[in-house]
């Protein structure tokens, strides 16, 4: 077991270079799932401002964009 651990001298720059690679992984999951969390606070908040979130492609239509699709109206006609 020693000598995996030492690696045959070359330990002592092998376990310091594995440690600092997880650091570096470890700061960069946090950065990006807190920037993650971030993006989805300001896009939520953009939405609620917007009036709600934007129908996805073949889903039904929402809000006053079903109303105008059920009667046949396009944006121009309605205002």
């Amino acid at each position: 077991m020693n000598d995996f651990l030492t690696m045959g001298g070359y330990g002592g720059y092998v376990w310091p270079a594995y440690a600092i690679a997880l650091v570096v992984l470890v700061v960069l999951l946090v950065l990006t799932l807190r920037g993650a969390a971030s993006s989805q606070k300001t896009l939520d908040l953009l939405q609620q401002a917007r009036g709600g979130r934007r129908s996805r492609r073949g889903a039904a239509p929402v809000g006053d964009e079903a109303a105008s699709s059920s009667t046949g109206e396009t944006g121009a006609e309605r205002s």
